[in-house]
């Protein structure tokens, strides 16, 4: 996800830092950036922009390399404790003005604020996956969330051609309050035999006029981001109805986590991070 939302904007001339520790993250996340903005711009989707126009995209290991920042996404895996320990390392190396927007799918915004002296500057920014193709990004305020955070964050996604959709704060906010669920017993149909994969996935897209079944869409996500995500809306709702069905629980043990390991509820032979169009959320 980082990558993604490194490309969307450094292909709208916004220079970049993008920060992981681990070289190998880095060295991939590279790849992964100069591809997508090949196949963007083949795709007819990036205007003119190719990877020689773009704005620079530096890569780091160290979060100091943050603080000229004016606006910071972390996009760190939904893993609360690492988020908290980001979010305080943030804080204590940004500027006062600078804007802490998380890409958390699920954890409530007053909970990540909680970790820094700056509560009023921090927002809720849950791109869409693949993010450099899906327009739309959930924007989400706590009641501490300022007026002017939320401006700036509107007007810096409209400025690299996102659609901003408010909401309110709590666990999942919209999306994955209602997806995370739907995957869950989209899980549990699969498993009792009331239908089978394709079947489920075909029953939304035919039914409902979905573009992707919630497999599939789970698939794309990851289905260990699926259960993170899960785990995460059950510890902050005390509703057992998250807590990951068996089947998709022992498919991520099994490793088998959707499009990037090729298996997952479908199988993926070339294991394509996007095929004509498909996107989720994230």
């Amino acid at each position: 996800m980082g990558a993604g939302v490194a490309q969307c904007f450094a292909q709208a001339g916004r220079p970049v830092v993008v920060v992981d520790p681990h070289e190998a993250a880095r060295r991939d996340g590279a790849a992964r950036l100069r591809s997508g903005m090949r196949l963007r711009r083949l795709l007819g989707g990036g205007g003119d922009t190719s990877p020689a126009d773009a704005a620079p995209v530096e890569f780091s290991a160290e979060l100091g390399d943050l603080a000229q920042a004016s606006f910071v996404v972390e996009c760190a895996r939904e893993r609360e404790p690492l988020k908290e320990e980001i979010l305080r390392e943030l804080d204590r190396v940004c500027g006062p003005d600078t804007i802490l927007a998380s890409c958390t799918s699920a954890i409530p915004i007053a909970r990540l604020a909680s970790f820094t002296g700056r509560p009023d500057r921090v927002i809720g920014t849950h791109f869409m996956n693949p993010a450099p193709v899906k327009d739309a990004v959930e924007v989400a305020c706590s009641a501490r969330t300022s007026e002017e955070t939320l401006r700036r964050t509107r007007d810096l996604l409209a400025a690299i051609g996102k659609k901003p959709v408010v909401v309110g704060d709590g666990p999942g906010f919209v999306t994955n309050r209602v997806l995370m669920l739907t995957i869950n017993e989209a899980a549990a149909v699969l498993d009792q035999g009331t239908a089978d994969a394709e079947t489920v996935d075909r029953v939304f897209r035919e039914c409902f006029g979905h573009p992707m079944g919630p497999l599939r869409t789970g698939d794309l996500i990851g289905l260990d981001t699926v259960v993170d995500t899960l785990d995460v809306l059950r510890t902050h709702t005390g509703d057992a109805r998250f807590r990951p069905y068996p089947l998709l629980a022992g498919l991520v043990a099994d490793g088998r986590v959707g499009r990037k390991a090729g298996r997952g509820f479908h199988s993926y032979p070339q294991s394509p991070l996007v095929a004509r169009g498909e996107t989720s959320h994230g």
